[in-house]
């Protein structure tokens, strides 16, 4: 397969729009798929294949869990190495979360507590992975509903900081930081700002709905009013950079799901017609 780079929009390509990918040939720039979708053999890895050959492909994991106790999984990562090398993609990435431990799996993606010890041992599991990948991987911001005590900084701080230490870049979920500030009262504007200007190789727009009281990060609804604001101001600090918008649970039928995708090439175009930052300021050096 040729190399290939992903610039501009990108879509989430889940299982039940693929046979459409593959027969209608969307105008989309490039396609996101969670990694672990594609360990196995069969069907899917073949039809990932096809995807492929006329599409750049970004690889997404959810389970490696770097921010656990344990190392990652030597197994987990040996099936990622493997469909790395076959699908060649443009960007692998995984979250800053925990998701195991005393034997334990759990199915989330659980933030890490930014305490002492922390940083180390999550720059210890990225250093393994990127190392067993022979490349840099993206490190992306998760959305959280509770606050631990004690913490020395913010995640964007923590993140900042792993990119200085492993040479890792950050994936920015601009929705998870918007269900933060909602139901954290984290700054979304100041953690941008924390973010040095250079380590941002991808962004993500979804959407989220309440239960109750509390903003659930379920890729289940339209981009809200305040991710695409938010976008524009990281645009701005950040500048070109590819964005994917996600949708995960009420999937609508692809074209549906374009015509929301064309509403974030509109909103590219017209975001890089500013040069200027609106979010002063990065905190290149972090102690955390």
């Amino acid at each position: 397969m040729k190399s290939m780079t992903i610039t501009g929009a990108g879509l989430g390509l889940r299982g039940p729009h693929v046979a459409d990918v593959l027969a209608s040939k969307p105008a989309v720039g490039w396609w996101e798929v969670h990694s672990e979708n594609y360990f196995g053999g069969g069907e899917p890895i073949a039809a990932l294949e096809q995807v492929r050959a006329r599409y750049p492909i970004s690889l997404h994991g959810v389970g490696l869990g770097l921010g656990s106790l344990d190392a990652p999984c030597p197994g987990h990562l040996a099936r990622l190495k493997s469909l790395v090398e076959r699908i060649e993609p443009a960007v692998v990435s995984e979250h800053l979360c925990w998701n195991r431990g005393g034997g334990r799996y759990f199915n989330d993606l659980l933030p890490v507590p930014r305490v002492d010890g922390a940083l180390e041992l999550v720059a210890q599991h990225i250093d393994a992975v990127q190392n067993a990948l022979g490349r840099a991987v993206l490190i992306e911001n998760v959305s959280a509903y509770v606050a631990f005590e004690d913490e020395r900084c913010t995640e964007a701080e923590m993140l900042a900081a792993l990119v200085a230490r492993t040479g890792c870049g950050v994936l920015l979920d601009l929705n998870n930081l918007h269900v933060n500030a909602l139901n954290l009262g984290v700054d979304p504007f100041e953690e941008l700002a924390r973010l040095p200007r250079q380590s941002v190789g991808e962004m993500h727009v979804a959407g989220f709905e309440w239960l109750d009281d509390v903003a659930i990060d379920t890729h289940g609804a339209p981009v809200s009013d305040a991710v695409w604001a938010l976008l524009d101001a990281a645009l701005e600090r950040f500048g070109p950079t590819p964005v994917l918008l996600e949708r995960d649970t009420h999937l609508p039928p692809l074209d549906s799901l374009l015509r929301e995708y064309a509403q974030l090439e509109r909103q590219l175009a017209a975001s890089m017609d500013s040069a200027e930052a609106i979010v002063p300021g990065a905190a290149e050096a972090v102690s955390c």
